[in-house]
């Protein structure tokens, strides 16, 4: 295939692909339909990232034995309103979806429920989980700690995930709101993109090994293999002025509410490796939350107030050049719209990546290949 040549393909076909080549791997049925899902619904919003580009990195997981094709998941605690869960080093994504579920499950009976996980791998994108309780009329909320690549406010080196965030709240006539936001100031992916364009990041998204900020993405990212210091800066920036220290706090209420309420890894503990510095299972930790809207008031006048704040926000007056004010998730949510009827367009790279596997695990893609300049 050309470098030039990306795949188009109808978001269910992508689906079963996915899973399909986890199933090679020995991954159980519904888990693989779960983690295909989370992949490809990523790709619906455009969240590209953390779509099917993902897949080789759960097969090469797989392969190595430090992610679990048939993990012995269980209830470690549970109380009414909360619960902990052992993902005993599988996907992240299927222990994501239990725990969710039991999240909403609590909520619908007492009005809030709350579910922790660790022992856990990469759970995908953190939205994904709020979003199923807008299903059952709740309120979500989605965190997760995560690889180390960020610098806490005045560190030379890091100590701390991107940690994202995610609440969703559904509306009315209105799309949900869905924040979705990594606790740095941008992800690793950002970097690589301005490196391969051979383009100047902003100063005040990362820093170099001596802790001073650079415009140098290529330095960055061989900091990050090299472990020779520096990384991704809080959302905010360097110091204070600009907010980072705040960023940096919610980075570690994550790292709090993750892992160290679930007793997974924490900080730098996260992705070890052994003496000979043979890497070791993650161990990452997730929560999950959900409120559900009837416990607080009804919910068809919680959604008109949702619908008021939504209008009274995109209707304010905006800048010169501006000609829209977005709320968070519209953006997703139109992507979605399109994609789910039109189908998903695979960047080339990842495209060569996918008929690769289909190669390797004998799994049928059903898609089309189309000419594009994108690599």
């Amino acid at each position: 295939m050309s470098t030039e040549q990306r795949l188009h393909i109808d978001a269910t076909a992508l689906t079963q692909f996915a899973a399909a080549v986890l199933e090679a791997k020995g991954v159980a049925s519904a888990d693989a339909a779960i983690t295909a899902d989370v992949l490809v619904q990523a790709d619906l919003r455009g969240i590209v990232s953390h779509g099917v580009a993902r897949l080789r990195r759960y097969v090469d997981g797989l392969d190595s034995g430090l992610m679990k094709a048939k993990p012995d998941t269980t209830v470690v605690n549970e109380t009414p309103a909360t619960a902990l869960i052992d993902a005993d080093g599988g996907l992240g994504q299927p222990a994501s979806h239990l725990a969710m579920s039991m999240a909403i499950e609590k909520a619908e009976k007492l009005g809030a429920g709350f579910v922790t996980v660790r022992n856990s791998n990469h759970y995908g994108f953190a939205g994904y989980y709020p979003l199923m309780a807008l299903q059952r009329g709740c309120v979500g909320i989605s965190m997760t700690n995560s690889a180390v690549l960020v610098v806490p406010t005045f560190a030379r080196n890091a100590l701390l995930g991107t940690n994202p965030i995610a609440v969703a709240a559904p509306g009315g006539s209105e799309p949900p709101f869905v924040l979705d936001m990594a606790t740095s100031t941008v992800p690793r992916g950002k970097l690589e993109v301005y490196n391969r364009q051979e383009q100047s990041i902003p100063m005040g998204w990362a820093t170099d090994a001596a802790g001073e900020p650079t415009d140098d993405a290529g330095k960055v990212l061989r900091n990050f293999q090299q472990l020779a210091g520096g990384g991704l800066l809080p959302m905010g920036g360097a110091g204070e002025l600009l907010g980072g220290h705040k960023g940096y706090g919610l980075a570690v209420l994550v790292e709090v509410l993750s892992a160290v309420l679930s007793g997974a890894a924490h900080a730098d503990q996260v992705y070890p490796k052994d003496a000979d510095g043979k890497p070791l299972p993650a161990n990452l930790g997730h929560f999950f939350g959900a409120l559900k809207i009837d416990a607080f008031r009804p919910q068809a006048e919680f959604e008109a107030s949702m619908d008021d704040l939504q209008q009274r926000l995109k209707g304010a007056d905006r800048v010169e050049g501006q000609d829209r004010i977005w709320v968070a998730g519209e953006k997703e949510h139109d992507s979605h719209a399109q994609q789910s009827v039109h189908g998903i367009t695979v960047g080339a790279k990842v495209s060569a990546d996918l008929l690769a596997l289909s190669k390797e695990y004998g799994v049928a893609i059903d898609g089309t290949l189309d000419d594009s300049t994108d690599t």
